[in-house]
């Protein structure tokens, strides 16, 4: 059960350090991903595995943070997997074989829009999953992602949360603008009307799912700009936790032939 008091959405300052300077958006943004990428090559070259999740409401802007993650990451090393609903052959086996298909090879990323969460978020409100096999699955994920932090992958789980006014005021966008309103579903819609019973399953998933190896960030995100930053930030500081992210030593034989062949003095 969540536990007593208000729950994390309630408890969150949706008014945090909201940058209105594009400027300083920009260079922060810069500074972020240039050191994302350094990131990466130091899981590249060590061989390193990390999983990125993110969750959220429709219309929080994952795919925007998401875009400013990957813009300077080199594709071969980082997947992104954009979940929806399952194909039939997927609805035939356990909800997270599908999931497992996407893990990350070593040296690489793989990044989810949506996750495994949607046990406990759309099918649990929406009734796609019986009672039982939703109350179930907060053991289950946990142990799924004990295991993946036990193998050595680096787990980060994002949580884009916005107000029911913001929300509003993005979809009204979505349906005047005729280059946005294909992100408006029926979905969408059903969803909003249900905003309390899906405040109640996010507050329980972070409290039955927010363990030492693979802590929940709650992230404000009425204001986008912010949220991409602090994105950044949260998935900078968790992969560079205790790992050595300089450039790898290279072959000294290596670079003096090379300097002799390209006439470089080093």
């Amino acid at each position: 059960m969540v536990k007593d008091g208000p729950g994390a959405l309630a408890r969150l300052d949706m008014k945090a350090a909201k940058l209105v300077d594009r400027d300083d958006y920009e260079r922060r943004l810069e500074e972020l991903q240039e050191t994302v990428s350094h990131i990466q090559q130091a899981y590249w070259h060590g061989k390193r595995r990390a999983v990125i999740v993110f969750e959220g409401w429709d219309a929080a802007g994952k795919g925007g943070a998401i875009r400013r993650m990957t813009e300077k990451l080199d594709p071969r090393g980082a997947h992104v997997w954009p979940i929806g609903a399952p194909s039939a052959e997927e609805q035939g086996r356990h909800y997270l074989w599908r999931f497992w298909q996407r893990l990350p090879t070593p040296g690489t990323f793989a990044i989810f829009d949506r996750s495994w969460y949607g046990r406990v978020l759309v099918e649990r409100v929406e009734g796609f999953a019986d009672e039982a096999a939703w109350r179930r699955a907060y053991d289950e994920i946990n142990e799924f992602e004990r295991l993946l932090a036990d193998d050595g992958v680096r787990i980060v789980k994002l949580y884009l949360h916005i107000s029911r006014e913001e929300q509003l005021k993005r979809f009204r966008e979505r349906l005047t603008n005729p280059y946005k309103r294909w992100k408006l579903t029926g979905e969408d819609l059903r969803n909003r009307a249900r905003w309390t019973d899906y405040v109640e399953a996010v507050d329980e998933m972070v409290a039955r799912t927010s363990t030492p190896q693979a802590p929940w960030h709650l992230v404000p995100a009425d204001a986008k700009w912010y949220a991409r930053v602090e994105c950044l930030r949260i998935v900078v500081h968790a992969l560079a936790r205790g790992v050595d992210v300089s450039p790898p030593p290279p072959d000294p034989e290596l670079v003096k032939a090379a300097a002799e062949m390209l006439g470089v003095e080093l």
